[in-house]
């Protein structure tokens, strides 16, 4: 078997494993949910029992909280969604290095290539951030978001593994590009997070949407503060990771083309994904922007992100199009 196909193979199978770790991770959460909610009507139930026994400063209504700790829920699914999701960012990761081998070259030199590497990053982060802290409510989100990038890189951006043209045989293609690939990776995990806080959030503010009983996973997730912070945290490193992928650009536009900046389609919205995150760095560190609006403004960052890879590759025609699509 060529190592072109084997590569192929090895992504259907990351892909698969990530399925597996989606499902996983999604019914460990609604197990969660059920738990508490389980809790809560036998503390009701305990209630009513001792005002009938004449106990009068039982309230009827007592939340779980006052009922004492509920019974401890297995989390061996969200075990499996771990095991699986490593074994899914190894088969990625060896897919990747026979692509590359394959082709002769970096491998992440057009959108297909793009995308695999976008997401082991971004399952890779996940994995990584969950050694340190336990994250694993993010799990069925990560796994989700990767099974639809994979997907959508074999269906519709796969191209061939072949050479690149003589104007990206330069080192800059493993220095600027890939560093753009490891920044997306870790906004992917950013945007994530901030998506939760906002469903925490407006469940914790009493959302009448939120609040049912179908939206009780979220009380096992993380505080909306916490969830910001690591939202934070993530960001700052991609910005950083993003502003070099600026001027890496700048420099080899300067090598290969003989100037620094010509209004290239991707030029400019790499550089309006620049701004949109800087402003968000600024608003929340100097101006005390926080909670809702600062998620707010990194969905509306990675919304950019996203259409800087897709739009506007596949809708303008400019020096950065990819070949082959």
């Amino acid at each position: 078997m060529e190592l072109a196909n084997l590569s192929v193979l090895l992504v259907w199978g990351a892909a698969t494993a990530l399925a597996i770790g989606f499902i996983a991770f999604a019914v460990d959460l609604s197990r969660l949910s059920g738990a508490k909610v389980d809790a809560r009507d036998a503390a009701r139930s305990r209630a009513k029992v001792a005002v009938g026994a004449g106990v009068e400063d039982a309230p009827v209504d007592a939340p779980v909280d006052d009922a004492g700790p509920a019974a401890p829920v297995s989390r061996k699914l969200a075990g499996i969604g771990m095991s699986v999701t490593w074994l899914a960012a190894a088969l990625l990761l060896i897919a990747i290095v026979l692509r590359g081998i394959a082709a002769g070259r970096t491998p992440w030199a057009n959108m297909y290539e793009f995308a695999l590497v976008g997401t082991f990053v971004a399952v890779a982060v996940f994995v990584g951030v969950n050694t340190r802290r336990d994250v694993r409510f993010l799990g069925a989100f990560v796994a989700g978001l990767g099974v639809l990038f994979l997907v959508l890189a074999q269906e519709k951006f796969f191209v061939a593994a072949m050479g690149v043209q003589p104007a990206l045989q330069k080192y800059w293609l493993v220095l600027h590009v890939g560093v753009a690939i490891v920044a997306t990776g870790i906004f992917t995990v950013a945007f994530v997070t901030s998506v939760l806080q906002l469903l925490r959030d407006a469940r914790d503010n009493g959302s009448a949407m939120l609040g049912s009983r179908r939206w009780g996973w979220l009380d096992h997730t993380a505080t909306p503060g916490a969830l910001e912070s690591l939202s934070f945290r993530l960001n700052s490193v991609a910005f950083v990771l993003w502003t070099f992928t600026l001027i890496g650009g700048a420099i080899w536009a300067e090598d290969a083309w003989g100037r620094y900046w010509g209004w290239d389609p991707k030029e400019v919205w790499s550089f309006i994904v620049w701004v949109v995150y800087a402003a968000y760095l600024h608003a929340r560190t100097t101006r005390g922007w926080s909670g809702s609006r600062a998620a707010w403004f990194v969905v509306a960052g990675y919304a950019c992100v996203l259409f800087n890879f897709t739009g506007v590759n596949l809708i303008f025609n400019g020096k950065h199009s990819y070949s082959g699509l």
